[in-house]
């Protein structure tokens, strides 16, 4: 038997018990899933209606398994961890003076750099498939490629002392760049999707139904790389600070989204597969299920890294470890992700 690392729940009166060394899913006294608890990395709660038991709870918590709940938008709304995981201190505190100095500048510009080198990535390899069918298809997206590095030389030149002396300029730069990423990406999306481009929350079509999905199951694994860290959720750079707004794992998403999320998604619009939608246009279960296998199948993915291939999900701890120590001035620089295609 396959070790089950992720244990997805999204049957509507699923309730998950421990026995005997596993967490087992039932549905009306049915059991319809388990899972050895030694094996076990996390719990994706995404269906309503779940209920769970102390004992499950306290196991999770006793071997450090995260439990995250994502809503059926892709709206990640709650996570359960070990208390004892949010017990450091001097990263917090460092994390906390660093808004005010250089380091959070720097931080600013970086998140937003890397994440438009891996837009620009992305973009140059989806062009390479459509040299010989598509030629002017192919020009458009290096061309917009190009257009996407061409700011980065405008992150370079912002001055400031700290992150809110630029972060509106920040923002437009990588609102501008967003623009232009997700209008060459139009371009190599079958018409009989019908999508109307990039919208983000309230969306009904099915292409950006599955990104924000993917998006809210990718959330959970930063927000966990976070906390392991010792880092603060709550406290980020780029995202101003709102209550209940975790602008810091919404600052280190941004290193990720593109080769984690738009690969899965943009390579199954390539390959044809339709995104289930209910009357409402919502996802049906069981394409919420798709996505979230493929989304966290993408993190156990190799990718360069440091000289080595290590695992996505290895990747984004090793970044937000090397944050931490960034914050503690352990480490001189903090460099972003960047994927190699």
């Amino acid at each position: 038997m396959a070790r089950v690392q992720t244990l997805i729940v999204d049957q509507y009166g699923a309730f998950i018990g421990k026995h005997s060394g596993r967490l087992r899913v039932t549905v009306k006294d049915e059991k319809v899933a388990e899972a050895p608890i030694l094996h076990l990395e996390q719990v994706l709660i995404t269906g309503n209606g779940v209920g769970l038991s102390s004992d499950a709870v306290r196991a999770c918590c006793e071997e450090g398994i995260p439990i995250y709940f994502v809503s059926s938008l892709g709206r990640p709304y709650a996570a359960l961890y070990s208390s004892g995981l949010t017990g450091t201190v001097q990263t917090r505190r460092a994390q906390m003076m660093a808004y005010n100095d250089g380091r959070g500048l720097i931080l600013a510009r970086t998140f937003a750099s890397g994440k438009i080198e891996n837009q620009a990535a992305f973009l140059r390899y989806v062009a390479k498939y459509r040299k010989e069918t598509a030629p002017n298809l192919y020009r458009e997206l290096r061309w917009t490629a190009d257009e996407l590095r061409d700011h980065l030389e405008e992150l370079d030149r912002l001055e400031g002392a700290t992150v809110d002396e630029v972060r509106s300029q920040v923002l437009g730069i990588e609102g501008r760049a967003a623009q232009a990423y997700w209008t060459a990406l139009q371009r190599v999306v079958p018409g009989e999707y019908g999508w109307p481009g990039r919208v983000g929350r309230g969306a009904k079509d099915a292409v950006n139904s599955a990104l924000n999905y993917g998006y809210g199951i990718l959330y959970g694994q930063v927000e966990r790389a976070v906390v392991l860290a010792g880092l603060d959720p709550y406290a980020g750079f780029i995202h101003v600070d709102r209550p209940g707004k975790p602008s810091l794992v919404l600052d280190l998403i941004e290193e990720f989204r593109v080769a984690v999320v738009d690969r899965v998604v943009f390579g199954l619009v390539g390959k044809g597969v339709r995104f289930e939608q209910d009357e409402q246009g919502l996802l049906k279960e069981n394409t919420r299920r798709m996505l979230a296998e493929k989304v966290l199948a993408r993190l156990e993915k190799p990718e360069k890294y440091e000289g080595k291939r290590y695992p996505l999900r290895v990747i984004l701890q090793r970044q937000a470890r090397h944050l931490a120590t960034f914050l503690r001035r352990d480490r001189a620089v903090y460099e972003p992700f960047m994927v190699k295609w």
